[in-house]
């Protein structure tokens, strides 16, 4: 029974579900509909030309593998959209992307057989669009050195690992991305490991119909320079594939070329793989990707922001930080939720909003502060010396900071006026009117306000 253009697009934003998970597939995915697809073309209907932008930017190629799979090859993609919401007669109608020139991205899936050569790789997945820090450093250098030098297999296999979101998937292709760049004949192919495991499969199928399609597997995968596959450690348990992959995997490595490898777990790790196929992951180099570290969660918030065209507020970048530490992919996904929630009720970007989009994306760790920890945040926002608030001093800049911490200390953690009081040295009179006029100058003084809100996001509270 043929299927409408609806059904297939159902089918496509299912496949996209999987891929992505589900909190960035309601935010980018769920509200897009299928128009009609002819000649060739499917046409899209999405909220907004944010969405265009961002989508192309980061899941053209998981929406190409999607669009291949239901509706075949050599589609091409349009998007329409109404520039003013609800207003139909507004609707334009746009052609994707262009893409980068140094690797040539189809909505095709990889083909052993064809004669045509694809990489796979996704052209933002550049060494320029990556953020280095000390938590992948050491990853980061050798997969330049890589691919600058594709001749010098120094690191060979290159075998990476660690956990999910960390940037393992971008740092891989960027190897390949650069090598292309420099020889644009190279043979470079990026693959997670099952779609290797499907494309053996389908081969195996193939050899029991006609025997050729085992062989033009081979063939293939024999004649690649710099081989890498994604999430290795999916061929666990997998016995006949992993043989296969042990058998190519010698003869790439016999005849010199590259072997660039990901997983979530060190080879040491790794169980239900054949003793074999670890040593020869063992050949070149280990390396491993650690959680993003502060810097790094920084610089990666602000490219994301910077992409976008926006400009976020300080107070804001120190409260997402602070509190998405797990992951880049994460990192983005908050980033891209925020865009989303801003964009579609019309709200500037806000510690407010951050704070809700936070809230429901990741689960938040109150520290449990006491009333040295705030006074030490708010000597660090005024450039004070760490005990000035505890002195006698009245100068001016000194008695406002110490008013900050009180009413801080009351709103943050609810304690008791006598307990400041106690802390400050000051009476229970003096801590009531310091809350007070604190109260009353937020009313009133909007630069007040940015700062409660820059040393509350430090806190992260």
């Amino acid at each position: 029974m043929t299927q409408t253009h609806e059904q297939k697009w159902a089918a496509c934003l299912q496949f996209i579900k999987d891929a992505i998970g589900e909190d960035q597939f309601n935010t980018w995915f769920r509200d897009i509909s299928c128009l009609r697809f002819e000649n060739g073309v499917l046409h899209l209907f999405v909220p907004s030309d944010m969405f265009v932008e961002y989508i192309e930017d980061k899941y053209l190629g998981v929406l190409g593998t999607a669009i291949f799979r239901e509706f075949g090859n050599n589609v091409s993609l349009r998007y329409a959209y109404n520039v003013k919401v609800d207003d139909p007669a507004t609707m334009v109608d746009i052609a994707s992307a262009n893409r980068s020139k140094a690797v040539d991205t189809g909505t095709q899936a990889p083909k052993p057989e064809s004669n045509e050569f694809k990489t796979y790789l996704n052209p933002r997945y550049t060494f320029e669009n990556y953020c280095c820090s000390e938590s992948n450093k050491i990853a980061y250098n050798i997969a330049e050195s890589i691919a600058n030098n594709p001749d010098i297999k120094t690191f060979n296999p290159f075998f990476i690992f660690g956990p999910t979101g960390v940037g393992k998937t971008h740092l891989i292709q960027a190897i390949g991305i650069r090598i292309k760049e420099l020889n644009s004949n190279a043979r470079v192919l990026y693959v997670s490991s099952r779609e290797f495991e499907r494309q053996f499969t389908t081969a195996l199928r193939e050899k029991d119909r006609n025997g050729t399609g085992i062989n033009q597997f081979f063939n293939f995968y024999q004649s690649i320079d710099t081989l890498i596959i994604d999430d290795i450690q999916d061929l666990q348990n997998k016995e006949k594939t992993q043989n296969t992959f042990f058998n190519i995997f010698n003869h790439l490595h016999l005849n010199n070329k590259q072997i660039i490898l990901s997983s979530d777990r060190s080879p040491a790790e790794m169980n239900g793989f054949e003793d074999r196929l670890l040593g020869r992951f063992k050949w070149g180099t280990t390396v491993a990707m650690e959680k993003p570290d502060l810097e790094l969660r920084r610089d990666v918030l602000t490219q994301n922001a910077a992409q976008a065209g926006v400009s976020l507020p300080q107070e804001v970048i120190d409260y997402i930080i602070s509190n998405v530490t797990d992951s880049i992919r994460e990192l983005e996904g908050v980033m891209a939720s925020m865009l989303m929630h801003a964009t579609v009720m019309n709200v500037p970007i806000s510690l407010q909003l951050a704070q809700k989009v936070v809230g429901n994306a990741v689960k938040i760790s109150q520290r449990k502060l006491n009333f040295e920890m705030i006074a030490q945040e708010v000597s660090a926002y005024y450039n004070l010396d760490a005990d000035a608030i505890f002195t006698k001093s009245r100068k001016r800049e000194v008695s406002d900071a110490r008013q900050m911490a009180m009413y801080l200390a009351k709103k943050l953690i609810n304690m008791p006026l006598t307990s400041i009081g106690h802390h400050v040295s000051r009476s229970h009179a003096t801590v009531i009117y310091a809350i007070n006029n604190i109260e009353q100058r937020l009313a009133v003084e909007h630069g007040l306000q940015e700062d409660v809100n820059s040393i509350r996001a430090a806190l992260s509270c």
